[in-house]
């Protein structure tokens, strides 16, 4: 139906997540009218982040490879960073969760990204996870305490069991972040599964 550069596009930016036929065409026709010097702009971004970064050595998080490292063999500015607590270790999911936790400035410590989640329906089971690597800290760094921030959901609470069920038998203290009503919310708007979990992460007040 298009030209076969117009057609190969819009199949490419069919294959991204999230990205329908509709919306592969609406992109590639953008960038058709676009000026040459926005598309260059986007293409050269990209070429520029698969050349310079890579995953951290340490936290498996996004890096910026660094002036003489090979890619795979750099640590992010987290894993850097000496003034954060070495024996505290967050894992969540994907390096995007991060952001959302450093947001809150609240803590202080690493991170571990596991890069997915457990979900049989898509094949993703624990080996295709950083789990090996999480294990391997857990001595090598002497961490004290292992905070679970994977998503509330059924992908995510498997998750969460699947490694407290691995860290039970380490000498290491394992925790899950609380779920529950969000600050302002009405308890009559609040759903079952919400409001339960918000009882069952109740605390005592002083």
């Amino acid at each position: 139906m298009y030209a076969a550069p117009v057609q190969d596009l819009i199949d490419e930016l069919g294959r991204l997540p999230g990205i329908g036929p509709k919306s592969a065409q609406r992109i590639a026709f953008y960038l058709l009218k676009a000026p040459s010097e926005d598309a260059l702009r986007l293409s050269h971004a990209i070429s520029l982040v698969k050349e310079r970064i890579s995953w951290c050595r340490r936290c498996f998080n996004v890096s910026e490879t660094a002036t003489g490292d090979v890619a795979g063999q750099s640590e992010c500015e987290i894993c850097r960073d000496d003034r954060r607590d070495k024996t505290t270790v967050c894992v969540v999911e994907e390096p995007r969760d991060i952001v959302a936790v450093e947001k809150t400035r609240e803590y202080r410590g690493r991170y571990h990204v596991l890069q997915g989640a457990i979900n049989p329906i898509e094949g993703v089971g624990p080996d295709q996870l950083r789990v090996r690597e999480l294990l391997a800290r857990i001595d090598a760094e002497a961490i004290v305490e292992v905070i679970v921030c994977t998503n509330p959901n059924i992908e995510g609470d498997a998750t969460a069991m699947y490694l407290a069920s691995l860290l039970r038998a380490l000498p290491v203290k394992v925790t899950r972040i609380a779920s529950g009503l969000p600050v302002g919310g009405d308890l009559e708007y609040a759903d079952e599964l919400t409001l339960g979990r918000a009882l069952e992460g109740r605390r005592e007040l002083a």
